[in-house]
């Protein structure tokens, strides 16, 4: 407390005491009988000047008071933003500063109709059902005219002692002002008594509705928040739901499987009963359905997609469309384009019951689905045809490599008549055996482009049976042993008499052997060692194939496997890269 107000105080308390002396010295005179009038006068006229100070002072000591509490009362309002406790702390806040016995926050809805949105009473509790009545007559007037209203005792009120809600309540006391917010009314604050008379007065009116103003900011605030944070939720929730959406379409190029999952999250979506989804030909004249759920309705085949008038209308304006089911009346349709590059090459079409099934903001997000679904689509096209294709390379190459056979058998058979028909001079011999050689050799081509052809189409054959490794790596040697002789190798081999049989298929053991034992040789410089390996190891047999030769990096290693690939290795060898 400031030193001008104890001085204050002390003045007020010395002017008390000098005025219950004049009320004594005046009790005195009309006692003994000798009043002296003008005495009487000058010290009445001091004691009334004491009564008006302590009625100022009363006065001004009320009004901090109430600001005292309204400032109170504001810090509390502005600690959250959860709208329905901001709503709870206004309307508690309210009674205690009125003193009322009951409190009501009627807020507009987005029809311009009121709405109790908070009832309390004194003891801070929410009122039941039973207990929310209050005078409409009174709501609706503030909300009509902007203006607070006070009534000391309704019942004797012109203004609305007729009203029902009046009488049958039996309200006396009640106060009511606007809840304002950047120029418009969006509720009202209403606090009452149905005891009391005369309970508030222009400054209990005067104090609610400075209240109310900053009530009702805060209100609006808490309102904005929680749109905000429920659309963020929503984007949130939408935004989750398409990267699981493409979590699944990349996961799949089958074309089929890419569509049945973007219908079946648009139908979640729209919680539609039936969902179809078609796609165009290129030429963009008929519809293959490509998948449909649900019960069967006017979306359930192909021609009835494309004849839908709703169809026609997306396909003609490229743009969705919401309308009633002309052959239901009681189903909503709702069709959205799936469009690539500008052109639609295809529609997702949904059925739901009541006129509101599809929700603009559901309508959105299926047509972004379907946005994903043109990508899915295009890329389960350009893997079709990839696959088709290879498919079809792979089928002339097995038709190519089996129809060479033939010239090359010819060839193979002429060169060895060449030395039965006659004499040939070495030179001529030399002729004869370079086209053996490269005979040989395009029949080791023709027969890896016709085991690779195979592989692609799923047609290669392995016959399992027991075979002798010794057979095999005879086999395999006896194919090698004349260019590794020729190059000076040496070869080296460590295999056992004992090794038990395998489990293997003859020939492509060979073939494999072989092309290991080929590659020892052409890529290992002249005079090196090539060794051949084999040991059992528990239920297995294990072969390798060692030598001395360039060797390859580990990113050459990694490429092991591609075909027609081969590393560059410094060393020109003939060769294919399909070994």
């Amino acid at each position: 407390m400031s030193q001008e107000s104890l001085q204050h105080i002390r003045e007020l308390d010395t002017a008390l005491n000098n005025a219950r002396q004049t009320l004594e010295i005046v009790r005195s005179q009309i006692r003994s009988g000798r009043v002296d009038p003008v005495y009487v006068e000058q010290r009445l006229s001091a004691v009334e000047r004491v009564l008006a100070d302590v009625a100022e002072n009363r006065k001004q000591s009320s009004q901090q008071e109430r600001l005292a509490k309204l400032y109170a009362v504001s810090q509390v309002i502005g600690s959250s933003l959860d709208l329905q406790t901001v709503l709870d702390q206004v309307m508690d806040a309210i009674i205690q500063l009125t003193g009322a016995e009951r409190g009501f926050l009627v807020l507009q809805d987005d029809d311009g109709n009121l709405k109790v949105t908070v009832a309390r009473n004194f003891d801070q509790e929410t009122l039941g059902k039973d207990g929310i009545a209050l005078s409409r007559t009174v709501t609706n007037k503030v909300l009509q005219t902007g203006a607070p209203i006070v009534t000391t005792n309704a019942q004797e009120d012109p203004r609305f002692a007729g009203q029902h809600s009046i009488i049958s309540q039996s309200l006396r006391s009640i106060m009511a002002t606007p809840l304002r917010v950047r120029g418009q009314v969006i509720g009202v604050v209403y606090v009452d008594n149905r005891v009391r008379s005369g309970l508030f007065n222009e400054a209990d009116l005067e104090m609610l509705d400075a209240f109310s103003a900053q009530a009702a900011v805060a209100i609006d605030n808490a309102r904005l928040f929680s749109a905000t944070d429920q659309a963020l939720s929503a984007r949130v929730e939408e935004l989750t739901m398409l990267q699981r959406m493409d979590r699944q379409l990349n996961e799949t190029l089958d074309l089929e499987k890419a569509m049945a999952v973007t219908l079946e999250w648009s139908s979640k979506v729209c919680h539609a009963q039936s969902a179809s989804m078609g796609l165009l030909d290129p030429d963009g004249e008929n519809m293959r359905l490509v998948t449909h759920t649900g019960a069967p309705d006017s979306f359930s085949s192909a021609e009835s997609l494309l004849t839908h008038p709703l169809v026609q209308q997306v396909l003609d304006t490229q743009a969705p469309a919401l309308d009633v089911d002309p052959a239901n009346p009681a189903q909503m349709v709702f069709v959205a384009p799936v469009q690539r590059e500008r052109r639609v090459i295809g529609v997702i079409a949904l059925s739901a019951a009541g006129s509101n099934a599809f929700r603009d903001e559901a309508r959105a997000l299926v047509a972004r689905m379907a946005d994903r679904a043109a990508i899915a689509i295009e890329n389960a096209r350009l893997y079709d045809a990839v696959r088709a294709a290879n498919l079809a390379k792979s089928e002339f190459v097995g038709v190519v490599a089996h129809e060479l056979k033939v010239p090359m058998t010819s060839i193979s058979g002429y060169a060895e008549l060449m030395a039965i028909a006659g004499t040939v001079t070495e030179r001529q011999q030399g002729f004869i055996n370079t086209i053996k050689n490269a005979v040989q050799r395009m029949k080791v081509l023709v027969s890896d482009l016709n085991d690779i052809s195979r592989i692609e189409t799923g047609q290669l054959r392995v016959d399992s049976s027991a075979v002798s490794v010794h057979d095999s790596l005879a086999v395999a040697q006896e194919g090698t042993i004349t260019e590794i002789e020729r190059r000076d190798h040496r070869l080296v081999v460590d295999v056992p008499d004992d090794l038990p049989r395998v489990l293997a298929d003859k020939g492509r053991l060979s073939q494999v052997l072989l092309n290991l034992l080929s590659n020892a040789y052409k890529y290992t410089p002249d005079g090196g060692e090539i060794t051949l390996r084999a040991w059992q190891d528990g239920d297995w047999v294990a072969i390798s194939v060692t030598d001395t030769g360039v060797g390859m990096s580990p990113e050459q290693v990694a490429k092991l496997g591609t075909k027609f690939w081969r590393a560059d290795n410094g060393l020109q060898q003939p060769g294919t890269g399909l070994g």
